[in-house]
């Protein structure tokens, strides 16, 4: 792409450039909390409620395991929302994407709240259910990607892993939502919840879909975005960002699913697997383990984003190696509380498994994917990195989990599973090059660098 004349100091109104960063931020975080709020909900209805409801008449293992692969069906469809949505928001913006992304999402949600069981229609629901959670996984494709890089484009140079951090907290806030308003509807008796009660909290994203949609509306452009579409028409370049992120950056995506995948598989081990697997222990309740879930999610929103700050202060690649050696260190800690039968330890196991274990290495994941890229290809290389990651860790672990833990070897092959995947991403991190506190290629800062070659290069490992 051909250079444009650098922006002058003058036609930049600090009072406007804050009031964008702010209404930037905060959008991307409601819109996130709307999108996780719907994506978990599922997740979290798949081991409690899906099997009994779509597959009652088999065998509840093997119901279960159907429900887990309907699960994954949305996680497969997330690269491909990445890549459309992605080229979509690398060629025409990220606000008009934000939007369709959103909408999308609700819509499937309110359709799973009303979509007929097993009982009813026969096979036809839980085929439904797998056409919605398809749809539902490409609108979360083509999400995070978006948010993220809407709320870290605004953010100063200096603190991007904050500013990104900001979208993905937005994850948990939105699991808190979900899991508390499905633990308050549990408490049902068995027959009512599982008849209609489950249904309530899909139909209620409706009006939470509402209020995203307005502050999406009101969210202007980032300046690295229009500079890059200027310069694109000035150059009169058509290349499609997927190509530029296959010919240009295949190393980084590759990277970037390794160092995505372990804290992903976190994610979604907590949040899918168990739960249902400490109340069939008779540890706790279903009720007090979604709430220990919801109170691990809750006390993650502010470790997220000192890791994502402590990134921002000593690099991403410091504070990701660290969070790794000591993420693996501490699993079969976790797990031993876990399995401790103590309600008490089960909820520390909560606690510390997302503040420490998951935040760690995914609060400053936003800003260390979407800074491999540049800007013109940065919708597109992002999402697919961290959707494939995602298919890795959150999209696969419940099968794997469902399949490795067994009343001979408990935990402990699931273990041994999950320090392998932080193994692997230590290596992409160590192999990774520090981008931290660096102009990236077409962005605004990089064109008011006035001195030497202020980024790294961007070039495949």
């Amino acid at each position: 792409m051909s250079a444009t004349p650098p922006l002058a100091a003058s036609t930049v109104d600090p009072a406007r450039q804050r009031r964008d960063s702010r209404r930037a931020q905060a959008a991307s975080f409601l819109g996130t909390t709307v999108e996780f709020y719907d994506f978990l909900l599922y997740a979290s209805a798949a081991g409690l409620v899906f099997p009994k409801v779509f597959f009652g008449q088999l065998d509840p293992r093997l119901g279960a395991t159907l429900s887990f692969v309907i699960l994954l069906s949305g996680y497969l469809a997330r690269p491909l929302g990445g890549l459309v949505f992605g080229h979509f928001g690398d060629r025409f913006g990220r606000k008009n994407v934000l939007f369709v992304t959103l909408l999308l999402m609700g819509l499937v949600s309110v359709g799973i709240g009303l979509l007929p069981t097993y009982g009813a229609i026969g096979i036809a629901a839980p085929l439904a259910l797998v056409g919605l959670r398809v749809i539902q996984g490409l609108a979360m494709g083509g999400e995070w990607g978006g948010a993220t890089l809407m709320s870290m484009e605004h953010a100063g140079e200096k603190s991007r892993g904050l500013g990104a951090s900001i979208a993905t907290v937005g994850g948990p806030a939105g699991a808190v939502l979900a899991t508390v308003v499905l633990a308050l509807f549990s408490r049902m008796p068995d027959a009512q919840f599982l008849d209609w009660g489950w249904r309530i909290p899909f139909l209620m994203s409706a009006v939470i879909v509402l209020i995203g949609l307005y502050l999406r509306l009101r969210v202007t452009e980032s300046p690295d975005f229009q500079k890059a579409l200027e310069a694109a028409a000035d150059a009169h370049d058509s290349a499609l960002p997927l190509a530029t992120v296959v010919t240009k950056f295949p190393g980084q995506v590759i990277l970037g699913t390794l160092a995505g995948a372990a804290p992903l598989a976190v994610q979604g081990l907590l949040g899918s697997f168990m739960v249902p697997f400490v109340v069939s222990q008779h540890i706790v309740d279903r009720q007090s383990a979604l709430l220990m879930l919801a109170a691990g999610y809750l006390a993650q929103i502010p470790t997220l984003m000192l890791f994502a700050h402590l990134s921002d202060r000593f690099g991403r690649r410091p504070v990701m190696i660290a969070a790794g050696v000591v993420s693996a260190a501490l699993i079969f800690p976790v797990f031993g509380l876990f399995t401790s039968r103590q309600p008490v330890l089960v909820l520390v196991a909560f606690l510390v498994g997302l503040m420490i274990v998951q935040s760690s290495m995914f609060g400053p994941l936003g800003a260390f994917l979407s800074e491999k890229f540049s800007t013109e290809a940065r919708y597109t290389g992002a999402s697919l990195s961290y959707q494939l990651g995602s298919i890795a860790g959150a999209g696969t672990i419940p099968l794997i989990a469902t399949s490795l833990v067994t009343p001979a070897h408990g935990l402990s092959y699931l273990g041994w599973y999950m320090i392998g995947l932080f193994v692997l991403a230590l290596a992409a991190v160590l192999l990774s090059r520090e981008t931290a506190g660096k102009a990236l290629p077409g962005s605004v800062a990089t064109d008011r660098a006035t001195d030497g070659d202020p980024e790294p290069e961007f070039q495949s490992v």
